[in-house]
């Protein structure tokens, strides 16, 4: 596996005297798309099996709607999103954006300045 399809983590866990330990351990991500128009990102799961990790070494990505009523989690990376209204914003780590462009031409993504892009994809309920 690359470094691109590995997400190392840090867990703690109770200790064998009831106490606590810190353990590294890593999930496997698997290169799949995660929109029409997006280039294959690799994603893992976070055991919700709702929401999913991702990383990509780049993004830019043809016009597109969202694959899903979902946050995105900046982690790591600088994105910028153009909505077809011509505006263009710009989300870097911990910023949140709520994708809610389902239907219709969607928006376009580009990464900007040094990859990975990371983010998490968070499923939104229709009242947000």
């Amino acid at each position: 596996m690359s470094e691109l399809e590995t997400l190392h983590y840090t867990g703690i866990e109770m200790s064998a005297d009831g106490g606590s330990r810190f353990v590294d351990d890593r999930i496997e991500l698997g290169v799949r798309p995660v929109a029409v128009g997006v280039d294959p990102m690799a994603v893992g799961e976070l055991g919700s099996g709702a929401v999913a990790f991702v990383r990509s070494g780049g993004f830019d990505a043809v016009p597109h709607p969202a694959p899903a009523r979902q946050w995105v989690v900046m982690v790591r990376g600088t994105i910028e999103v153009t909505t077809t209204d011509g505006e263009t914003r710009r989300f870097a780590p911990g910023d949140m954006l709520l994708a809610a462009d389902v239907e219709g031409l969607g928006h376009s993504t580009v990464a900007v300045g040094e990859p990975p892009f990371e983010a998490l994809f968070i499923p939104a309920p229709e009242n947000r």
